[in-house]
């Protein structure tokens, strides 16, 4: 159903860092998908595709209705773009949707060599007003991914003074950076990793102090209020509670960062951000559950980035809130709630669970009836991968996840 107010529908785009995370995307209701060969992305770290899987990864979201977008946006080197003719028609061959680039020689190179994908152009790039995003437009570019450090009414600007048909993204929810849209060279100059190609080793997260040249060994805090020496340190974004504002302004696409985060997380936050969505656009109260989901994935404290103003740094510490355990993902479940699951994390029979799949909001349930593969009784579940039975109060749908609430934050 479209928007009440007769705006375009916000399109729902989630991190699928491996094919663990594109199925959890899919299945928990993205639109489109962003995800990375072994070449040209920003997440080092990532799982990503290999030229074998990159096919299949496409074929599996496209038999599910969903979009594939690609990374190609690092800032290649002269030996780097040798080899990306070869990439990007690999990429085309493979059947991507679109192509997420920030370098202006592999945007050419991607319209030469990639003709049937999309050009969209990365954050990397830190595109904050509307000359550059209509230059990239005239250029051939169908869509911008407007920089972080941009206000609502910044990108209300953009979009009243920008071709119509040219597309705007935005990012929604996940980490923020302490450099400009990620254009930093701290870690490369304190690690050797390059965060420019995509290794960056977060040194903004560390605990700095001063030390004195004379007084080696000697470490001074770098404030006297005791609230901490994390000076660099961000929070993470949060918009869902601020859709309609992002529809209102013109956004076309909300995107989810997080290609090197976990399959929960990407399977819990776009159940959150779908929902949101869904309620939004038919003009309904967002269902105060799907917000607090958002807070059932490792996460730092949250802000809302640069949309309504300064967002504020928190400098008590860098500690992710890690409030909930996945314990198993369900792989099929017979009508009478029998689930054959797939083990994360261990947990016993008697244990409080709480349940939750695609489309379906979370349950209650209590562990039991807990049978190896070859139906023996089991009073603990803890071999990693181990694929066991257990009784549900109804029948759920593949992909379903159990969990357990445990507080495993850093102290």
């Amino acid at each position: 159903m479209p928007p009440h107010w007769g705006m375009t529908k916000l399109e729902l785009l989630s991190p699928a860092g491996d094919f663990e995370r594109l199925r959890m995307a899919v299945a928990y209701g993205a639109d489109a998908v962003y995800l990375a060969g072994t070449s040209f992305g920003m997440r080092s770290f990532a799982g990503n595709f290999a030229p074998e899987e990159l096919p299949k990864a496409v074929q599996y979201a496209h038999s599910h209705g969903v979009k594939v977008h690609t990374t190609v946006n690092t800032m290649p080197r002269n030996e780097e773009a040798d080899d990306l003719p070869a990439y990007l028609e690999q990429l085309d061959d493979a059947g991507v949707d679109a192509l997420i680039l920030a370098d202006l020689g592999a945007f050419t190179l991607a319209g030469r060599y990639a003709p049937h994908c999309a050009r969209h152009i990365s954050t990397q790039q830190s595109i904050a007003n509307y000359a550059c995003a209509q230059a990239w437009f005239d250029l051939g570019a169908k869509r911008v991914v407007l920089a972080r450090e941009c206000s609502l009414e910044e990108i209300r600007t953009i979009r009243q003074k920008t071709s119509p048909e040219l597309e705007i993204e935005t990012f929604g929810h996940g980490a923020m950076c302490v450099s400009y849209s990620g254009r930093c060279l701290l870690s490369n100059y304190m690690t050797g990793r390059d965060s420019n190609r995509g290794a960056c080793a977060q040194p903004c997260r560390y605990q700095y102090a001063l030390m004195e040249e004379k007084r080696p060994g000697e470490y001074f805090p770098v404030f006297e209020d005791e609230k901490g020496t994390y000076i660099l340190n961000s929070r993470d974004m949060c918009m869902i509670d601020h859709l309609k504002d992002l529809m209102d302004a013109g956004v076309d696409c909300i995107k989810i960062e997080g290609r090197a985060k976990s399959a929960y997380y990407a399977a819990i936050v776009t159940a959150a951000y779908r929902h949101a969505i869904d309620d939004v656009a038919a003009g309904r109260p967002v269902d105060p559950r799907w917000r607090e989901e958002t807070e059932r994935v490792s996460h730092r404290i949250y802000s809302t980035g640069f949309y309504y103003g300064q967002p504020g740094q928190y400098t008590e510490n860098s500690r992710y809130v890690r409030q909930w355990q996945i314990c198993a993902v369900v792989e099929s479940c017979d009508p009478d709630g029998t689930a054959r699951c797939s083990l994360r994390n261990k947990f016993s029979g008697g244990d409080a669970l709480d349940l939750i799949g695609p489309d379906m909001p979370s349950v209650s349930v209590t562990a039991e009836d807990l049978k190896d593969a070859d139906g023996n009784a089991l009073d603990e579940v803890r071999t990693p991968q181990i694929v066991f039975t257990m009784k549900l109060p109804c029948q759920v749908p593949p992909l379903s996840i159990l969990r357990k609430a445990v507080d495993l934050s850093a102290k």
